[in-house]
This record gives structure tokens, C-alpha cells and sequence, in this order.
């Protein structure tokens, strides 16, 4: 599997005045910025966020590819989230489809935490979306174990968390992840997969010191075996029998890892670090 790397091309280049130092930089960057059309960028929040959190991450796109549209959907802000994951699907999707439309060349997906659930959602059940790259960030796309205080106040009763020593809970109550991973019976889960397979690439985010997400590798879909020791995506049976289509965009080269320590769950979003080592180079 083509895992994340980072690439630097470092160029030199001679010139016989002043002048012509200032100018060529000035001339570059015109005939670049006139010649490159960056594709929309899209932000969903997370849970009890708004759309006013993402002015940094706004920023740094603006900044790395000036003259991009980047839209965070004002939907289901604050308390908000706590609604019907299906319902904020459906809500997200209405407001998004028109952007879609209006791309030809296709837009790009940043869903932060909750969100990258949400996202995961329309992109299974839009068979006509025109997502170029999907960054997931820091979203426990393989479930959560509630084991702290803090998972026990915000995600109590979300419909994605799991218990590794009561599979059979997750897989009866949840209405969503376990329908999503095909944990229970899915019987739209070839067309899901054939929708979200028409991505280009998928960039999944997560660190070490999230401190929210219990495993933090369910942010790259890992989670724990019966014994709470987790086992990678590439052990997973929803990665080995392909149920929709992480092995298949494995085999494209298109299934991005990237994996940033000392970055808490909170500040994923505004971390410049993570912006630069995990979803510029997705942004183009």
C-alpha cells in the first residue's frame, strides 16, 4: 500500500541582475496563479463545533493555494450535532450537491472528527458525487471504545462507538458505522461501494496523542481485537474482504496514511504542521 510521503524539489537558478531577481519571482507567480485553478474545498465539522473553528485551517488553504473556494457548512452547529447521524447526512448533502454541481472538475472533502463519519455517509449514498480527495481527519472511522470521562460526556450513545468485549451491542444499536463497515446486514452495500470508490484519493489523519479517539488508529481504520490490542486496517476484515473498497484504493495507490504525533484531538484543525504534512499536496 502506497503509504504518505512527503516530496521537496529544491531549484536553482542564475540571473545577471537585480532586477531581474525581483521580477522573475513576480512574473513565475503571475503566469502560475493565472494558469492554476484549485478545485473547491469543502470542511465539515465535528461534534459541538461550528464553522467559525476553521479560520485557521481556511487560512492555510488560502494561503498554500491562494484564490481557493473553501466553504465550511454552517449545518448542525454546537448541540446541533447531536442529531440523527442519517439526518445530518441528508442535511450536509443538500447544502453540498449545489457545489458539486458547480465544479466541473470535481471538489475535495477536509471532515474533521464526527464529521469524517458524516462525509463517509454522503460519499457512499451520492452515486453521482465528484469528490476528488477525501482528507479524514482525526474520525474514528472504525469505532471508538468509550473509556474516559470525556468519551463518556460528548460520545455517549453516539452510533459509532464499540465495546471490543461486546461486538453484538455495536453491531444491534448502531444504525450507522456498523451499516457504513457492513457490520451488519447492508443490502445497498455493492452500490455504496461503487460510490465511494469514485474517489481519487483517500487521506486518512490521526497521531498518537489524539487522546480522544480510543484506538487512535481507528482515525485509519485499526481498532482492538478481543484483547484490546489493536490491529491495523491491513488486518481488518473490513480492509482484507474489500467491503467498500479501502483494498481496492489501496491497489490504486490511493489509500494515504499519515500519521502526526503530539497533535491533542482538539487541535487537528488549526495545527499548521498537519495542514503542510497532511492535506496540502491533496489539495490541488
Amino acid at each position: 500500500m502506497k503509504g504518505f510521503v512527503t516530496d521537496s524539489i529544491i531549484g536553482k537558478r542564475e540571473s545577471n541582475g537585480g532586477a531581474a531577481r525581483l521580477l522573475w519571482p513576480l512574473l513565475g507567480a503571475c503566469l502560475w496563479a493565472a494558469a492554476v485553478a484549485f478545485k473547491p474545498v469543502i470542511i465539515v465539522h465535528g461534534l459541538f463545533d461550528s464553522s467559525g473553528d476553521f479560520k485557521n485551517l481556511q487560512r492555510f488553504i488560502n494561503e498554500s493555494h491562494p484564490g481557493t473556494n473553501v466553504t465550511v457548512i454552517d449545518l448542525f452547529d454546537r448541540g446541533s450535532s447531536l442529531q440523527p447521524m442519517w439526518k445530518q447526512v441528508e442535511g450536509f448533502k443538500a447544502a453540498i450537491y449545489p457545489i458539486m454541481q458547480n465544479s466541473a472538475e470535481g471538489v475535495h472533502f477536509i471532515c474533521y472528527s464526527q464529521g469524517g463519519l458524516i462525509c463517509r455517509g454522503i460519499l457512499s449514498t451520492l452515486p453521482n458525487h465528484n469528490v476528488h480527495s477525501f482528507i479524514s481527519l482525526s474520525s474514528p472511522q472504525n469505532s471508538f471504545q468509550n473509556g474516559s470521562a470525556l468519551l463518556l460526556s460528548v460520545y455517549f450513545k453516539r452510533p459509532f462507538e464499540r465495546d471490543p468485549h461486546h461486538r453484538d451491542m455495536y453491531t444491534n444499536s448502531s444504525d450507522y458505522l456498523a451499516l457504513l463497515n457492513s457490520d451488519r446486514p447492508n443490502p445497498n452495500s455493492t452500490e455504496w461501494k461503487k460510490n465511494f470508490l469514485r474517489l481519487n484519493k483517500l487521506v486518512l489523519v490521526g497521531g498518537p496523542d489524539d487522546g480522544v479517539i480510543t484506538p487512535w488508529q481507528s482515525s485509519q481504520f485499526g481498532f482492538f481485537d478481543d484483547n484490546e490490542t489493536v490491529v491495523e486496517m491491513q488486518r481488518q476484515g473490513v480492509y482484507l474482504k474489500d467491503i467498500f473498497g479501502l483494498k481496492t484504493l489501496a491497489a490504486r495507490g490511493d489509500l494515504i496514511l499519515c500519521s502526526v504525533p503530539y497533535v491533542q484531538h482538539v487541535w487537528w484543525h488549526s495545527n499548521e504542521t498537519v495542514f503542510h504534512t497532511c492535506m496540502e499536496k491533496w489539495l490541488v
